[in-house]
């Protein structure tokens, strides 16, 4: 059983992370994760002091708990980006800030750093509008890439390959304009891509629910289609098939060979994975390096396939992929309500599979708790950037250097 704390600053509850019911657990390690939590409010998203919260609250577990690996997320830079508008000069700063931070950290708690980015954003560009199609057209809140089409009707696959946009209106037809779609793949296609690339490919558990098609936009576009609703971008990830990685633990050429890379290495080192989202290599320590983040036409945006992929060692594009039809799901078998779409915890993840204790800090929310596998998590209980407090987690009591 995993123990969720919520703490809304004027209360704390617990509660069993699977069912969402109330718990009464009281072991050394709830008690612990409970007074960090009261130590730390999360000072919001769009808040400056977000990424020293991810800092100064990890640096405060670490003292309670003394783990050999920390999974942090900064992420405040990636959030501010991507929904307001700031000049060149205010990017630099926000990007050159949440490495400081990061560095910081690596400098008081004396952890060998792991630093990667899911790479820069560009400016968006205009939205595609496929809400009116006789299919259904369905994208995540976080793609800008990707929108899955579900039955579309001859004519709505037409009509997509004639979209152009000229003066930022979206218009079916031939009329001169920009193209914003880079191409249109079966669902057979995309899964015969990864299957060739990596043959143990981990599947959504009903397939069924996986769009027929795959909308690719040209970078600089995203779509507005049924689960597209939150606040409008300004920014959205660049189409970013390598990603920046610094650590003086070696070189790797893909973002699955981080997760190796890292259990070679901590049975003598403590570590830190540290992921600093929406930052290009340009904002990386000297020495730092490009490693893969993609399967040919496809890269990993900034969600749970990033994150998965790099947590598991192995590409992640259909656990929970874009176009994924969540909510025809049986809801009498829906669990872990405090985690968003995601209905378990993902298998092998990295701290899953060390013996080491294991910590994870974030402002991501939920992907925090659920996508490194971490012994205890802490993390902003955040949504479409309102602040309700946060969420603690204990998956695992390995309770040797607790300390009270």
């Amino acid at each position: 059983m995993s123990l969720a704390i919520i703490d809304a600053r004027e209360w704390q509850n617990r509660f069993d992370l699977e069912t969402g019911r109330k718990s009464g657990h009281d072991s050394g390690a709830a008690q612990m994760l409970s007074q960090v939590l009261s130590r730390h409010p999360y000072p919001g998203d769009m808040d400056e002091r977000a990424n020293q919260w991810v800092s100064e609250t990890a640096l405060d577990l670490m003292e309670q708990y003394e783990p050999d690996l920390v999974c942090l997320s900064y992420v405040q830079q990636f959030f501010a980006n991507r929904h307001f508008r700031h000049s060149k000069d205010e990017q630099a700063h926000m990007f050159s800030t949440a490495m400081a931070e990061a560095e910081r950290f690596i400098e008081i708690s004396g952890y060998t750093p792991v630093y990667v980015s899911n790479g820069g954003m560009v400016a968006q560009q205009g939205d595609i509008d496929l809400s009116g199609l006789d299919g259904l057209a369905l994208s995540s809140n976080w793609s800008a890439r990707y929108c899955g089409l579900h039955r579309p009707s001859a004519k709505d696959l037409d009509y997509i390959r004639s979209i152009r946009i000229n003066g930022g209106k979206i218009s079916g037809g031939k009329a001169n304009g920009t193209d914003p779609i880079e191409r249109i793949v079966s669902k057979s296609e995309w899964i015969d891509l990864f299957k060739a690339a990596q043959p143990d490919l981990d599947m959504c558990e009903d397939q069924r629910l996986l769009p027929d098609y795959l909308v690719i936009a040209k970078q600089g576009f995203s779509f507005k289609a049924l689960g597209t609703t939150l606040r409008k971008p300004v920014n959205i990830p660049a189409h970013n098939f390598e990603v920046p990685v610094y650590t003086p633990l070696g070189a790797v050429g893909d973002i699955r060979d981080i997760r190796p890379l890292i259990l070679e290495n901590i049975k003598d080192t403590k570590i830190a994975l540290i992921l600093l989202e929406g930052l290009e290599l340009s904002s990386f320590p000297s020495g730092a390096f490009l490693c893969s983040n993609s399967v040919d036409w496809f890269c990993h945006e900034s969600g749970d396939s990033f994150y998965l992929t790099l947590s598991t060692g192995k590409h992640q594009p259909f656990v929970y992929p874009t176009g994924f039809r969540y909510f025809d799901r049986d809801e009498e078998n829906i669990q872990f309500p405090f985690s968003g779409y995601l209905t378990s915890i993902p298998e092998n993840t990295l701290a899953m599979d060390i013996p080491q204790k294991s910590i994870a800090v974030g402002n991501r929310s939920m992907f925090t708790h659920m996508m490194f596998g971490a012994d205890i998590a802490i993390e902003c209980f955040a949504r479409n950037l309102f602040n309700q407090g946060l969420m603690g987690v204990v998956h695992r009591e390995k309770g040797l250097g607790v300390r009270s």
